[in-house]
């Protein structure tokens, strides 16, 4: 029987981000970090008054907010992801992501299949 060992990720690795003022991405596996196509790990770093453009993703994606205040809109309304709470969005669904408030937002995000640029599907 062939023995593995676990894989120490040292350290993530910086991506660019989209959107009207500079976020922070730090991806600790995906396609990027560790050549991961199956799911995407990555800390986010929004600034107060962040926002991206609307988007219709081809992934499901996990986010738990660590601190401050993620704003998620879709199709039927907005959701207010706080410090302590998660929200799952689902592929082929239209999201747009913003932290508008004060202190802006730290969150993790968690892709499956891991984020791509190709599968993304920004607004124009």
């Amino acid at each position: 029987m062939l023995e593995r060992m676990p894989d120490l990720i040292e350290s993530p690795a910086r991506v660019e981000a989209a959107g009207n003022l500079p976020k922070v991405i730090d991806e600790f596996v995906g396609r990027v970090n560790s050549g991961t196509a199956a799911v995407s790990i990555a800390r986010m770093t929004s600034p107060s008054g962040w926002e991206e453009p609307g988007q219709t993703p081809e992934f499901d994606e996990y986010t738990v907010v660590l601190k401050g205040l993620l704003v998620v809109e879709h199709a039927g309304g907005r959701i207010e992801v706080r410090a302590g709470q998660a929200v799952h969005t689902a592929p082929g669904e239209w999201v747009r992501y913003s932290s508008p408030s004060p202190e802006g937002a730290e969150y993790v995000a968690v892709c499956l299949p891991a984020f791509s640029p190709d599968a993304v599907h920004r607004d124009s």
